[in-house]
């Protein structure tokens, strides 16, 4: 029994992606809904072209750039489910593919509680193998993070600012201090 698609429930960009699956011979049945806007249509596509089961991320609660990242992950045959949940946006499923990618203890940050710069902030820090666990806590925000992992990489005592008593700018200043560097100006 065939499938009929009503097409008059499409703009113009998602009748392109249709037919761009068409004419790449891909079972446009996972993506031809009205549901998927062109974006994550083409998404789908891609993954389907690329013999990449995009069953995994074909959902409309996936933004076109959160279809991109499980996407790429599957490509590099990754465990995306790790990260294929809507509660990440498109920027932390990046963070937590590259810090796959990079081998790292990606389950540390791994966590909807952290923003995509927070995430940013950790993996850096366990690329650089440093001791992560001195801002961890998602109350910092990326920029307190940052300051302390700073501190880390310059082998000052990080605990003289890290704590929720300081800003961002104050951990600064106390960092740089103690690098005996009072002459840079904030």
């Amino acid at each position: 029994m065939e499938k009929y698609i009503n097409m008059n429930c499409f703009d113009d960009y998602q009748l392109q992606e249709i037919e761009r699956g068409l004419e790449q011979s891909v079972n446009i049945e996972l993506y031809a809904k009205p549901e998927f806007d062109d974006s994550q249509m083409k998404e789908i596509r891609i993954g389907l072209v690329n013999d990449i089961d995009a069953a995994i991320y074909a959902n409309p609660d996936f933004d076109s750039n959160q279809m991109f990242q499980i996407r790429l992950g599957l490509e590099r045959n990754l465990d995306v489910s790790v990260y294929a949940n809507p509660e990440f946006d498109g920027d932390q499923m990046w963070e937590i593919r590259e810090g796959m990618e990079s081998g790292i203890e990606f389950e540390l940050y791994a966590k909807p509680v952290y923003d995509d710069r927070q995430m940013q902030e950790i993996r850096l820090g366990l690329e650089d193998q440093l001791d992560v666990s001195w801002y961890l806590d998602p109350e910092y925000d990326w920029s307190e993070m940052r300051e302390i992992r700073y501190g880390l990489e310059d082998g000052v005592d990080v605990s003289v600012y890290a704590n929720h008593n300081s800003d961002w700018v104050e951990m600064r200043e106390i960092r740089l201090e103690l690098l005996g560097d009072s002459s840079v100006v904030i």
